[in-house]
């Protein structure tokens, strides 16, 4: 309630937040002033659903487009938490629907990521840039992906939303849904003509985000990109090649995929150099087999172990370093921070 001569932008309210009985005072301070992850008092009522707070706040004429916290706005934080009718009365009230900031970047990204369909179509009617970007998924298609919200990423296409754009932690959206497993949105986005082979981001290309797909063991989405012409030697990523990827996993049937769509099995790159070091390493005698079976490199040199042999020392695979010395691996052979097997 106001306190008696207070200008109009300095009172006294209560504001539990997150059901703690304790108050945020605001007593005869700046009502925009900054501070805390919610950044500012309207940020911190939006995201909290407190409707009568956020009424009282505005007709104070505080800002509601000032820049702070981790929402970056009060819009943004009502439309990452649900609150319907906070959005549309911030709406109402000429809040910048486009604004950027904030972890999600817009109010949009926020509500596509956490599936809020009917504020999504809010924000859209009036006048959120489906493809703006900024914040940590890039873009709201990005963002509606990563989750898997199918229904949110169609209404984006029906929107116009651009399915090859480039930013975000994953770079593109289909390097989104291949390294979350989501083979429906993966083949929407391939029906849209997305780009199987755009470089970028976290994996760099949608078939080495099947990094984490491999790990899951999510073999269709793997065909639906060979299929869809994905470039099965791209390198980049933390594994350097999608081949070693799978090695690292344990993951044969997609080695077997990757061999017969005509995976470079001596490709130079990633922390472990090559798939032979990767399976080795990882103690997969299985794959280890299959790759010297279509004539993998046993002495080649590259990675954190240095060559295959040093790998399986290292971590005392005993039936991987037997399985490379029955094929006549160099036992002097030097590399990595290892040295040679000999000395290990």
């Amino acid at each position: 309630m106001a306190e008696g001569g207070s200008s109009n932008n300095r009172f006294h309210i209560s504001l539990p937040i997150l059901g703690d009985t304790r108050a945020i005072k605001l007593a005869e301070r700046d009502l925009n002033a900054q501070g805390g992850r919610n950044g500012t008092a309207l940020q911190a009522a939006a995201s909290q659903g407190h409707e009568t707070i956020v009424q009282m706040l505005l007709n104070r004429g505080v800002d509601m487009n000032a820049q702070g916290g981790f929402y970056g706005t009060a819009l943004q934080a009502a439309a990452y938490s649900g609150h319907e009718s906070i959005v549309h009365m911030l709406l109402n009230r000429g809040a910048e629907v486009n604004a950027q900031g904030g972890f999600y970047g817009t109010a949009l990204q926020a509500a596509a990521y956490s599936r809020h369909e009917t504020i999504v179509q809010m924000l859209l009617d009036t006048g959120a840039d489906v493809n703006a970007q900024g914040g940590d998924y890039g873009t709201a298609l990005q963002a509606a992906t990563s989750p898997g919200h199918e229904t949110i990423v169609q209404m984006l296409f029906d929107r116009g939303a651009d399915v090859d754009a480039v930013g975000g932690e994953y770079g593109t959206v289909l390097q989104t849904a291949a390294s979350q497993g989501h083979e429906t949105i993966v083949q929407m986005l391939l029906n849209r003509v997305a780009d199987v082979n755009t470089q970028g981001g976290r994996y760099g290309t949608a078939l080495q985000a099947t990094e984490a797909a491999a790990y899951w063991g999510h073999e269709t989405i793997v065909q639906v990109l060979l299929d869809k012409g994905a470039d099965v030697n791209a390198r980049g990523g933390n594994y350097g090649t999608t081949l070693q990827v799978a090695a690292y996993w344990g993951h044969e049937t997609i080695v077997q995929v990757l061999l017969d769509r005509g995976a470079d099995v001596n490709a130079q790159g990633g922390r472990y150099g090559t798939a032979l070091q990767a399976a080795a390493y990882s103690a997969h005698e299985n794959i280890v087999q299959i790759l010297l079976d279509q004539d993998a490199d046993l002495n080649a040199q590259g990675g954190q172990y240095g060559t295959a042999l040093l790998a399986a020392a290292y971590w005392g695979h005993k039936t991987i370093m037997q399985v490379l010395l029955n094929r006549g691996v160099d036992v002097n052979a030097a590399g990595g921070v290892y040295q040679t097997a000999a000395q290990e």
